[in-house]
């Protein structure tokens, strides 16, 4: 199977959004057709645990945090990737991002 897109997925706190929004599209990862700027978002709650040697955006070591973030989904050609992974690394404030790389599979039904 030939994979042409993906769907980046990135859990990220609320303020930076926008700002996120604006890296990948920058990076080409957030178009759909004739359209740019595509994400979707949604607010959720996550939990972790900071453990030693961490150095937690928010939270403390050794304690269990509940915390407010967005999941911003964007679609990314393939050939963006890499790209769109260095702009979420630039705008993210956690010392370690949270984001999946999904393939898509539409054009392989069509």
């Amino acid at each position: 199977m030939d994979v042409k897109e993906v769907k980046i997925e990135v859990f990220i706190p609320k303020e930076y959004v926008e700002a996120l929004r604006e890296e990948l599209n920058k990076a080409n990862a957030c178009r759909v057709g004739n359209y740019d700027n595509c994400i979707s978002v949604w607010e959720v709650k996550g939990y972790w645990r900071p453990l030693e040697g961490a150095d937690p955006y928010l939270g403390k070591v050794g304690e269990v945090f509940e915390g407010e973030e967005c999941k911003v989904e964007a679609r990314c050609k393939i050939e963006y990737v890499k790209d769109a992974i260095k702009a979420i690394r630039k705008v993210h404030p956690y010392e370690e991002p949270v984001y999946n790389i999904v393939p898509i599979i539409n054009d392989w039904f069509e």
